[in-house]
């Protein structure tokens, strides 16, 4: 069964998403089929830049160099400027550099940026961020997008990247529930294939959260590039 709302393994007060859903929630992500675009708008291939700046403007790259291989990924900094700028200025400054993917779960998402390997958790010193949506950005697989609890406006640092298409999180498909979307920002253009190798290693339970890798996946650095 996929599992369904989104996301923030984070202590304390705040919501474990994706370990509390509602009946209704599941039958959403039941009826979604895995490994198709059904989001009626312009798509993009997994390994091609999604050509978001068609006047010449060089794109922003965000290249996530893991113990198990390197992700690249597009930044869609016309159609999600707040959120990219948050996640640049997040990366430029080392934040996510020793932290780790906490959470993984194949065929669904690879989380990550909000814990080190000893799960203490990393809080971003920027604070939280609105909730960003555009039509344009959807949940395929390879999509980039922000993790938080229930409150729209909850994201700080931690992201997730699709592993296959999760169109149940959509705007469109949450509004169904009365529910806000999540903010996708970024596509996967590089690395897939490293993204699929972390959503299907091993997982166990760590300071009571589950789908914890058994073996730690470390992010040793983001950076940010022109392509």
């Amino acid at each position: 069964m996929k599992k369904t709302i989104l996301i923030m393994l984070v202590i304390g007060s705040v919501l474990i998403a994706g370990c509390m859903e509602t009946e209704e929630q599941k039958k959403a992500m039941e009826g979604g089929e895995s490994g198709k675009d059904d989001s009626g708008g312009d798509t993009c291939k997994i390994d091609e830049p999604c050509g978001e700046n068609e006047t010449g403007v060089k794109k922003k790259i965000a290249v996530i160099e893991t113990n198990k291989g390197t992700i690249k990924f597009e930044l869609y900094t016309e159609k999600a400027p707040k959120t990219t700028e948050n996640f640049i200025n997040l990366a430029n400054d080392g934040f996510y550099q020793g932290l780790i993917f906490h959470r993984v779960v194949s065929g669904f998402v690879i989380q990550g940026g909000g814990f080190y390997p000893d799960g203490t958790q990393k809080e971003s010193p920027y604070g939280t961020i609105d909730l960003e949506i555009h039509p344009d950005l959807v949940h395929d697989g390879g999509a980039v997008a922000m993790a938080r609890t229930s409150d729209p406006n909850s994201a700080t640092s931690q992201f997730y990247i699709c592993d296959g298409p999760q169109h149940d999180l959509d705007d469109a498909a949450m509004q169904q529930y009365g529910m806000m979307g999540y903010a996708v920002f970024g596509k996967v253009i590089e690395g897939m294939d490293v993204v699929k190798s972390i959503a299907s290693v091993e997982t166990t339970t760590k300071q009571g959260m589950s789908d914890w890798p058994a073996e730690d996946v470390i992010i040793k650095k983001v950076t940010i590039k022109e392509e």
